[in-house]
This record gives C-alpha cells, sequence and structure tokens, in this order.
C-alpha cells in the first residue's frame, strides 16, 4: 500500500511534462500567451504586473473551491491507484476482441493496400473523432441521468475556474471515463488492425494525438479559467472555444446541460446543446438550483452517493 500512495504522488509532478496531461506545462504557457490579448482589451492599464493580476487573481487562486480542486487532485490520483487499477477495463483485451471477432463474423480481410501516411493519418482521425464524439455522449449522459448527475455534479459544484477544475470529478465519475477511454481504444485499434493490419501508427506531438495535443495548445487550459476568450461564430460552429465551455459551467439554468463536447461543437449542434459565446453577456459559476452543498472534500465523496440513491425514488 505504501508503495502504491508513495508511486502515485512521485507521479503528480510528471502531469507538468507529460503531453497527455491538460496541465502539460506547454499548455500552460500557450493559455497564458492566449490571454495577452484578452487582457489587452478589457483592461486600461497594460503593465505586465497588472497583466499578472488580471491572469491570477487572488479570490480565484486562493478561493475555497479552488482549495478543493487542488487537493481533489492529489486525493484522486491516489484514490484512483487503490480503487480503479485492477477493475478498469484495459484497451488491448478490447482490441484482439474486436479484431477477432470480425474475423469470425466476415472472414478474414486482406487489409487494404495503402501508403503509410495515408493510414496513419486515418487511424489519427478516427481515433480522435471517436474519441471526441463519446465524450460528449458520456457527458451528456451524466447530465441527463438523475443518478450520475449527482457524481457529475461535483465538476459543475466549482465556484471559480482554474485549470485544476479539470481535476475536480467524482471517482465514479472518473471511472466511467476510464472504461469509455478502454473502450474507444481498444475499438478504433480493433478496427483498423482488421482493415489495415498491424502498420498501426498515429501522428503525435511529444507523445499526443496530433489533434489533442492542436486541442489543449489553442486554450484547453483557459476553459476552466475567468479568462474569457471566444473564436468567433465562424470557427465556434465546429470548435468549442474556451468561452463556450465556460458558459458550460455558469450557474444560470438557460445555460444548463449547453455545449457539452469537448473539442467539436459539432456534436452539440446535432443534439440541440449548443449555445454560442456571442449570446451570452455575463455569467457566474456553479451548479446553480442543483447545488449539493460541497462544502468539504469529505461531502464531495460521500453526498453523491446518498443523493444518487434518493434520485431512483420513484414519486407516489
Amino acid at each position: 500500500m505504501l508503495d502504491i500512495l508513495s508511486k502515485s504522488l512521485l507521479e503528480l509532478p510528471l502531469y507538468f511534462t507529460d503531453a497527455n496531461k491538460r496541465i502539460f506545462v506547454i499548455y500552460l504557457v500557450s493559455a497564458i500567451v492566449l490571454s495577452i490579448p484578452v487582457f489587452i482589451k478589457v483592461s486600461n492599464t497594460k503593465t505586465l504586473p497588472e497583466f499578472f493580476k488580471f491572469l491570477l487573481p487572488k479570490d480565484v487562486w486562493l478561493h475555497e473551491s479552488a482549495k478543493q480542486d487542488y487537493k481533489l487532485w492529489i486525493l484522486n490520483k491516489v484514490l484512483k491507484a487503490f480503487l480503479f487499477g485492477p477493475i478498469v477495463l484495459t484497451m488491448v483485451p478490447i482490441a484482439l476482441g474486436l479484431s477477432s471477432l470480425l474475423e469470425t463474423s466476415f472472414g478474414t480481410f486482406e487489409p487494404f493496400v495503402l501508403a503509410h501516411w495515408q493510414v496513419v493519418a486515418i487511424f489519427t482521425t478516427a481515433l480522435f473523432l471517436v474519441d471526441d464524439f463519446t465524450r460528449f455522449l458520456l457527458h451528456w449522459i451524466l447530465h441527463k441521468i438523475p443518478f450520475l448527475w449527482e457524481f457529475h455534479k461535483v465538476h459543475h459544484s466549482a465556484k471559480v475556474l482554474t485549470p485544476f477544475t479539470i481535476y475536480r470529478s467524482h471517482p465514479v465519475e472518473s471511472y466511467l471515463y476510464a472504461c469509455r477511454m478502454a473502450v474507444v481504444q481498444g475499438s478504433v485499434v480493433g478496427v483498423g488492425y482488421y482493415l489495415f493490419g498491424a502498420t498501426l501508427s498515429m501522428y503525435d506531438v511529444l507523445g499526443a494525438n496530433l489533434f489533442v495535443f492542436i486541442f489543449n495548445f489553442f486554450g484547453s487550459n483557459l476553459r476552466h479559467s475567468h479568462v474569457w476568450l471566444s473564436w468567433g461564430d465562424t470557427i465556434e460552429s465546429v470548435f468549442i472555444s474556451p468561452a463556450q465551455h465556460q458558459i458550460h459551467h455558469s450557474d444560470n439554468p438557460i445555460h444548463f446541460d449547453r455545449n457539452l463536447g469537448s473539442a467539436l461543437s459539432v456534436w452539440d449542434r446535432m443534439f440541440g446543446t449548443f449555445i454560442k459565446a456571442s449570446q451570452v453577456s455575463k455569467i457566474s459559476f456553479g451548479a446553480g438550483q442543483y447545488d449539493a452543498g460541497h462544502d468539504s472534500i469529505l461531502d464531495i465523496y460521500l453526498k453523491p452517493f446518498s443523493m444518487a440513491i434518493k434520485s431512483l425514488k420513484f414519486k407516489k
């Protein structure tokens, strides 16, 4: 147990050096750079000290809600290692099982003869699209099913947003997302192996899928922040901007269940949950009328269970 605990804690600093983590240092630096034009637009005093006051206000970064996020980042890392390591689905058996099922159902398939770069481009794009759509779908389900909403509410109970709010999640939700990722990756790899053989690989930047790297580089950390960065109506009809995700965290009921997408907004347009940043003027964050009173770390971990059970009771 001590080995698992020490290993988990020692891995935390690696979040800043891993391109697959949201708080990778390059993504944080790019977020700072992207904040500059927003600062210039809203500030009268355009000095470096004022910029950092704008970027790192004490009332946000030292807010009790933000402090909860920092604690949850650490505690959830440890809990995942203890609770989910042995039982989470893994990609390899899913990929092998699906590839075998396809061979059994449709017979042995002669792989398509394509240039290596074409196979890599198809696989990289397919992995990104399927991953992004299933993220949206699970997110939509978490909002629409009362039992699951009680666990997802933890994320929406944040009163302020910082890049660490991405780690403000209940372990039950984290488990669902981990299983989703294993199923998605395993399925895409399994189908890819059946169609193209063992030549599968993806375009990556520092180990991260090319599209994931681009998404994170262009302001993903500003999604959970007070910095209102909109891409404009045209781009936002395809890609979710930081401002659009901030609307998703609004405590105003008219914004609930909107902009559920991760990178692409096309899924929101298909499901009728899309809203542009230009349609919104001012917001504050929180779960609004759905707030569960997540006043402590213990409340965050335990209250969702009792509230989820209550949600199952039928009204007479």
